[in-house]
């Protein structure tokens, strides 16, 4: 079988990858995505496209995160090759025959994609972690000097660090989150409350980003992040397509919302019908009871 290449991040995401691409070949071989420090998606790419002809590569594979899905567009674009994103599935043949998400997850899509190398990007949580041999890391240390001062215009110029020791959304087991029904920037207080107790990480919705009350770091949805928790407590939250499409990953969801007709009600596995304000002040009273005992 024909080596397959796969950009590589650290994290869950590029282990599911992993299960995809050893579909399409063997040897397995990787590019990490740190191998161009700071970060400029134009010099990874311009790296994967040179590995991936040396190797002869049947396929580039990528996880569909922020930074790899722009890599992977911009090796689609120097290479004249059709990328396929967000796929949940693929099978290797003459025509690649791919299933994707579309429209934020609301829409599985099947498709058939003509290419001498595909370029596929997976959907994260959509595939199990396998435990097979690691990729082959390929050796870019001699590619490095290749790279041309253009490929470099585009790079990360700053980081802004996250609160100290705060576990980050996409990685949280539970993640509590509030929406538009908070209220305020203040009211996030009974929601951190209630996060603290259970050793939750804080989300909120797009309409709450919108407002200044979290910064955009906190958001969960289709342009903030998806995440797969073992619960997700949605507090004030409609749940908007693109809200859902961002959570849709979590093994169990508990919303609590006054309004009965929520569409995010539909989707929980229990609901609250209340005012979040008296609801989640009295989960806490109740938790820190039992915590007493």
């Amino acid at each position: 079988m024909a080596p397959v290449l796969v950009l590589m991040e650290q994290s869950k995401a590029s282990m599911e990858t992993l299960t995809l691409a050893r579909k399409f070949g063997s040897p397995v071989h990787s590019v990490r995505i740190d191998a161009i420090q700071p970060f400029a998606p134009d010099a990874v790419a311009a790296i994967l496209a040179v590995v991936a002809e040396d190797l002869n590569a049947s396929a580039v594979f990528a996880a569909g995160t922020d930074r790899s899905n722009d890599v992977m567009a911009r090796l689609a674009a120097r290479t004249g090759l059709p990328l396929a994103a967000n796929c949940v599935d693929a099978a290797p043949g003459d025509l690649v025959s791919v299933d994707r998400q579309r429209w934020g997850g609301s829409l599985l899509e099947s498709a058939l994609l003509r290419s001498p190398r595909p370029l596929i990007t997976v959907a994260p949580n959509s595939l199990p972690v396998e435990d097979e041999p690691a990729p082959i890391d390929v050796d870019v240390t001699p590619l490095l000097t290749q790279v041309e001062e253009r490929d470099l215009t585009v790079c990360v110029s700053d980081h802004v660090a996250t609160a100290g020791g705060k576990v980050s959304l996409a990685e949280a087991k539970v993640v509590v989150s509030g929406g538009r029904g908070v209220g305020s920037k203040d009211g996030f207080a009974i929601i951190e409350e209630l996060a603290g107790l259970l050793g939750a990480t804080v989300g909120c919705s797009r309409v709450v980003t919108s407002a200044g009350w979290r910064p955009h770091s906190d958001q969960v949805g289709q342009t903030g992040t998806k995440i797969a928790p073992d619960l997700y407590i949605a507090c004030g939250i409609s749940g908007a397509t693109q809200h859902m499409a961002g959570c849709k990953g979590a093994k169990r969801i508990i919303a609590v919302n006054i309004d009965p007709e929520a569409p995010i009600i539909a989707n929980a596995d229990y609901a609250v019908i209340g005012d979040l304000h008296d609801v989640i002040p009295a989960i806490t009273a109740e938790l820190r009871k039992v915590m007493d005992r």
